[in-house]
């Protein structure tokens, strides 16, 4: 399954460097290991930047004891063997 989520861009560049492995998101639909990411940098001001990115979820964790609603995304570079940097 393919999910496609806005994100900012301090967060987009840490994706893209490699920095941020894992996505805090509200648990609003079912992700599972394998999922793709559709991560599209968005702001406030301006909307969609144009710049986008895609990522495979590796592992959901239930945040249910930490934050209610939310669950952690890890997520790694790899999809179908092509690298998305």
């Amino acid at each position: 399954m393919s999910h496609e989520l806005k994100i900012l861009p301090e967060f987009f560049n840490a994706v893209i460097s490699g920095h941020k492995k894992a996505e805090i998101r509200k648990a609003d639909r079912l992700f599972s290991a394998g999922d793709e990411l559709w991560l599209r940098e968005w702001t406030v001001k301006n909307g969609y930047t144009g710049r986008d990115v895609y990522r495979v979820i590796t592992h959901v964790a239930d945040l249910m004891g930490y934050a209610p609603g939310y669950v952690m995304l890890s997520i790694e570079a790899e999809i179908k063997g092509v690298s998305c940097q």
